[in-house]
């Protein structure tokens, strides 16, 4: 997929947006890289400055702290793939065919390769996966919920339940499903890579199709997909 996109974000997620020059998108870029290699909680400032030949002081013109910075990477990608899903299902009438496309979309959005030569969607999968929660697990959610942090995901699953409640208007929980839907793909590819005997899918060589079809199985049933 050949495009040209700007992916809009909490302007209170940063000083300064990182996509509107090259030092920050080189900030992003390299992120992305340093966390899937050594780990949130180990990554600093200092050592992803070191990573771009740059200055920490660089990095803080940008970013207040590593936190935001997790924060503005997740809601990247919550951003990207509620973009996909809309180029995805356009001109799709069937909900039942949406929904089968939404989730597909959830679990391989990291296979799309837009012209953000600065974004990997592969290794930004990866973090997402093994970092994601980090960055609303914490104590400070409902005060960063009240400067709209979680805009982006909420909407996101908003626009996924709506199609849940296309496909079934009677079933009472349609955000409940849509939310355990994108926790579960990351959740459950989590525990097939690092602790097997907690789910029934396997993850191979990068391989999710097993995660694609767990969540069409729950879909279908909990909705009464045919």
């Amino acid at each position: 997929m050949s495009i040209g996109i700007k992916i809009s974000l909490n302007d209170k997620l940063y000083l300064r947006d990182p996509q509107e020059t090259s030092l920050g998108q080189n900030i992003i870029k390299h992120s992305i890289l340093l966390i899937d290699e050594i780990g949130f909680e180990a990554f600093t400032f200092k050592k992803l400055a070191i990573k771009m030949n740059s200055t920490e002081a660089s990095v803080y013109r940008y970013f207040e702290n590593k936190h935001l910075l997790l924060l503005y990477l997740v809601s990247w990608y919550w951003e990207w793939v509620s973009y996909l899903i809309d180029i995805n299902t356009m001109n799709i009438n069937s909900p039942v065919d949406k929904l089968r496309i939404i989730i597909s979309t959830l679990v391989f959005a990291y296979k799309e390769n837009p012209a953000i030569d600065y974004v990997n969607e592969s290794v930004l999968h990866r973090v997402i996966i093994a970092e994601g929660t980090k960055a609303y697990y914490t104590k400070e959610v409902d005060k960063e919920n009240t400067v709209g942090f979680f805009s982006n995901y909420k909407m996101l699953c908003e626009k996924v339940a709506s199609v849940i409640s296309e496909v079934n208007p009677e079933f009472p929980y349609p955000r409940a499903l849509a939310s355990n839907m994108f926790e579960m793909a990351n959740s459950h590819s989590y525990f097939a890579i690092h602790l097997p005997r907690l789910t029934d899918v396997k993850v191979k060589d990068e391989n999710y199709e097993e995660v694609k079809d767990m969540l069409e199985h729950f879909a279908n049933s909990l909705l009464s997909i045919k």
